[in-house]
């Protein structure tokens, strides 16, 4: 049963202010390097095959969109120059401090940039979105390996599930099986982001190529997806790609996903031909970046929870 005062807002005015200078403090940002603000549909045919990204379907069959990117793309491909889009987003089953089903993402796109440039850029916003607060924090990048053998003394590359579950052992986390990814993700969840310096804008890149996502991988040896995390503190703030652009190896992976989600029980997502299509017709060499915009609002204001900056959290949409 509802409480009779959730009628009200949950962020206090104070909070709902800054939001609104966020948001203002972004655009002003892009608005700065020439970089065109776009809006692209909230609801769309495909969904997404990620089987850690569960889509919101609708009673007609289509999905809520969990990003803006593949619509991006299309607009990069028609020739679109430079773009960013700032707007809401919805993945189900997402609650807790840092997490609503409903949020704002801001995603961006630089055509020529590397993606070691666009973690400069990225570091640049949060810095001017901070008004201050984040200019004495300092810049650490470091690769996905490094960040491993520095906090578990393991290689994330060589090391199989049973290295895993014994580094996982070490702190406490016993009795369970996961494929090896899972075991990656959950350690650096669990054991790795809570041990991140407070004051730090922490850069992560070079991921195992089966963490690629929609990144390329370089050639090398292991092969690496050419992609960046970035921590606030220990919240993580923002994904980043260099993007693929290879239209037959994003089949490739859109079908590997559905087959991983098959595996696992999870429902198959349509696959979004049109972004395909794009790709045929060619991708610019570009990096784009995805970054959660409440997690930065919950940093400028020192909220603890997601709920203290929404207007109206899911408990009270």
């Amino acid at each position: 049963m509802n409480p009779p005062d959730n009628w009200r807002p949950a962020a206090d005015p104070a909070n709902l202010k800054a939001r609104a200078c966020l948001l203002q403090d972004i655009r002003e940002f892009f608005a700065s390097l020439g970089v065109m603000e776009v809006e692209t549909p909230l609801i769309s045919r495909a969904g997404n095959t990620d089987p850690g990204i569960h889509s919101i379907k609708t009673d007609s069959g289509a999905y809520l969109r969990t990003s803006p990117e593949f619509a991006l793309k299309r607009l990069l491909a028609s020739g679109s120059g430079d773009i960013y889009e700032l707007g809401r987003v919805f993945r189900a089953g997402e609650s807790g401090r840092a997490h609503n089903p409903e949020f704002t993402m801001l995603e961006w796109y630089r055509n020529g940039f590397s993606y070691q440039e666009l973690m400069d850029e990225v570091a640049a916003l949060v810095k001017h979105c901070g008004r201050g607060k984040f200019d004495q924090w300092r810049i650490e990048k470091l690769s996905y390996r490094e960040l491993f053998l520095r906090h578990l003394e393991i290689d994330p590359f060589s090391a199989d599930t049973a290295d895993l579950s014994v580094a996982a052992s070490r702190h406490g986390i016993d009795d369970i099986e996961l494929e090896r990814k899972q075991w990656l993700d959950l350690l650096i969840g669990a054991v790795i982001q809570p041990a991140l310096p407070g004051h730090c804008l922490t850069f992560v890149s070079d991921f195992p190529a089966d963490q690629a996502a929609l990144a390329r991988v370089r050639d090398t040896s292991p092969p690496v997806a050419e992609r960046f995390e970035l921590y606030l503190g220990r919240t993580e703030l923002a994904d980043g790609y260099q993007e693929l652009t290879d239209a037959v190896e994003q089949q490739l992976r859109f079908n590997a996903e559905n087959a991983l989600r098959k595996k696992r029980g999870q429902a198959k997502c349509e696959l979004d031909h049109h972004l395909i299509r794009a790709l045929e017709h060619g991708l610019p060499e570009c990096a784009g970046v995805a970054l959660g915009v409440d997690r930065l609002l919950m940093a400028v204001c020192g909220a603890g929870t997601i709920n203290e900056v929404t207007a109206f959290p899911f408990s009270r949409a």
